[in-house]
């Protein structure tokens, strides 16, 4: 179904958040995990990998100076993904070669914070950081620091490795999130200095390149928004068309002639438009499809929304893990083949997780079906929470469904797989990314149109619509909807996809997931009943076969050999028993097999005996040291 159904989200100043779970982890946000951030580009963690990021800002000024100075510049090599103390020189830039996203992530993180705490030390160590990336600027416009320390006559030479355009656009969502927050446009202009130079380097009868990490996009259309420029809108525009066509400019620039095999990595193997699946490095992907959503609505392009509705179908039906992670192999942070989910060599980087909350909320916003919130929900509550430790201070890159310390120490295939949480990474996108999602959570609560307000999800907060004010809150196991309208309005209620039954205070039409209804002076009571319960998933994903999991409401829980001894392979659940919720925690009866004393023998029904499982939140897992852990579990 290609028609539109356009909404758009609520402001983040229009939405206050009251929700005991969730205010909890924003302020875990605001009080350790923006803060320890802010140290730790700074590289002031002990033990922790090394950052780099405000040294190549400061390295990148003197080096502009000189310039301006008309001093000789030494130049070092750009050949390279990353450069570290023992392969590059000491005044060399420092670093992956998007480093300078890391800084910019934070920023957009604080913006959002200091919507929902003002903070005047917080703004202020941010306008120090701006001013700081200001000051590092190119004349024209330009602003990438590994060019600028190392050689600027190489710039925009390799877009398909070297990241310029996707720490670009890094740099103007930060920019137009921070100006949203305090009126401040000092980083703003930067930003648009910077568009400006891409938008006179590229497009018809100019270089035809387009950006090898995406973001590009996102973010000129982010600033067409908010700017009103146009040439941000074409641009943006440009990229997608241009991507993927032959001959392939990533050959272009390298001076080659290839099939353009490779290059699903980049989602530039075919044009955007002719795609129908999911494929190449997820992060990549999902902040592509983002792009190709938000162009679709604005413009209105069918034929542009008709691909994104299939790459969704195909990401959702046979790419997702129940955790909402997405990007099954190591091989290229990648997604794999269809129904191709293994679980202990499963990479789902937390990035890609975020990446889909943000394509599913332009999705949503395109497309009235709850389908799209419900996959948010997925990857909130249990990938994405998963990726940061309950101190704040502590992070997975990757988020796999089953780990065994003793494999991820020896065998290779599953060297990315951490049992415990790093302090911080030399590539370190994902602590910063997850700071700006959680700090903007208050905008994936409600959507409006000209009829209708959507309540999304079920996050305790007020919102200020243009109908008038709203809150939702829980009382009593109970969701409890307070409207004051000026007139009559139609409401859309999610009923999420793990809830069998629920009741509602008033007659309602279901359509498309949505309790829908009307109202004006209201109290409404919502019973979203629930339980833990066992879920299979398809038996076309081979890893799974003759397995569940245990889930209730939007979580998905997980075994810990911390509850259930060594070997969780040896556990079986009963699916006659109904597991039962404690705490916090579910138990289960189920089995333990005996361990076999011979490596082979005759087969004979396993020996086994009764047990308890216990599970607990999959987004807790490794708070308690280093140990097993498990979701699928044998039935």
């Amino acid at each position: 179904m290609n028609t539109f159904n356009f909404s758009k989200h609520l402001d983040i100043k229009n939405v206050r958040i009251n929700d005991t779970f969730w205010n909890s982890i924003i302020k875990l946000v605001k009080n350790e995990v923006i803060p320890y951030q802010y140290l730790a580009l700074q590289d002031k963690i002990d033990g922790a990998e090394k950052s780099f990021c405000i040294e190549n800002f400061i390295k990148a000024k003197n080096t502009k100076n000189k310039m301006k100075c008309g001093k000789s510049i030494k130049t070092f090599p750009v050949d390279k993904w990353h450069y570290d103390e023992k392969n590059s020189e000491p005044e060399a830039f420092k670093g992956w070669v998007f480093q300078d996203s890391d800084v910019y992530k934070w920023i957009e993180a604080v913006s959002y914070s200091l919507q929902n705490f003002p903070d005047s030390e917080l703004e202020s160590k941010a306008l120090e950081y701006i001013d700081i990336i200001c000051d590092a600027q190119l004349e024209n416009g330009y602003l990438d620091t590994l060019y600028i320390i190392n050689d600027i006559s190489k710039a925009f030479t390799n877009l398909k490795d070297h990241h310029e355009l996707y720490c670009f656009g890094h740099l103007a969502e930060a920019a137009v999130s921070f100006y949203n927050a305090t009126g401040n446009d000092k980083l703003l202009k930067t930003a648009c200095a910077f568009a400006d130079l891409i938008c006179d380097t590229f497009g018809e009868n100019k270089i035809k390149g387009y950006d090898g990490h995406e973001i590009c996009e996102m973010a000129l259309f982010k600033l067409y928004k908010a700017t009103g420029i146009k040439k941000y809108l074409d641009t943006a525009l440009f990229f997608i068309n241009e991507r993927g066509k032959k001959p392939y400019y990533y050959d272009t620039e390298k001076g080659i002639v290839s099939t353009g095999d490779n290059y699903h990595y980049n989602q530039a193997h075919i044009p955007p438009r002719q795609q129908t699946e999911a494929v190449g490095h997820a992060v990549r992907g999902v902040y592509l499809y983002s792009a190709m959503a938000d162009l679709a609505k604005e413009l209105k392009d069918k034929e542009l929304k008709a691909t994104c509705d299939s790459i969704w179908d195909n990401i959702e039906n046979k790419k997702m893990y129940i955790t909402g992670g997405i990007g099954a192999t190591v091989d290229g942070e990648a997604f794999s083949f269809d129904y191709d989910l293994p679980n202990d060599l499963a990479y789902s980087e937390t990035c890609a997780s975020i990446g889909l909350i943000f394509f599913a909320r332009r999705m949503g916003e395109m497309s009235f079906d709850s389908k799209y919130n419900d996959v948010i929900e997925r990857a909130l509550y249990n990938t994405v929470l998963a990726g940061m430790g309950q101190d704040g201070k502590s992070f997975f890159y990757v988020n796999p469904l089953e780990v065994l310390p003793e494999a991820s120490r020896c065998d290779s295939r599953k060297h990315h797989i951490k049992p415990v949480r790093q302090k911080w990474f030399g590539c370190a996108c994902c602590p910063p990314n997850l700071a700006r999602l959680i700090s903007s959570l208050n905008e994936y609560i409600y959507n409006e149109n000209d009829n209708t307000i959507f309540i999304n999800q079920y996050i305790c907060s007020s919102a200020k619509t243009k109908y008038g004010n709203l809150e939702l809150c829980e009382q009593n196991g109970k969701y409890i909807l307070k409207a004051d309208f000026s007139k009559p309005i139609k409401i859309a209620l999610r009923i999420p996809y793990w809830c069998d039954k629920f009741e509602l205070n008033r007659s309602f039409e279901i359509i498309n997931g949505y309790a829908v209804f009307n109202c004006s002076h209201d109290y409404i009571e919502i019973n979203l009943n629930t339980a833990p319960k066992i879920v299979r998933c398809s038996n076309r994903v081979r890893a799974n076969t003759g397995k569940a999991a245990v889930t209730y409401g939007p979580f998905i829980y997980c075994l810990e050999e911390a509850d259930n001894g060594c070997d969780l392979q040896m556990l079986s659940i009963d699916t006659s028993k109904k597991p039962v919720l404690n705490n916090g925690y579910i138990t289960a009866e189920g089995y333990r097999e005996i361990p076999d004393s011979r490596l082979y023998m005759n087969y004979l029904e396993p020996r086994k005996e009764k047990c308890t499982l216990k599970f607990i939140p999959y987004y807790k897992w490794g708070n308690r040291g280093e140990n097993e852990m498990c979701v699928y579990v044998r039935v």
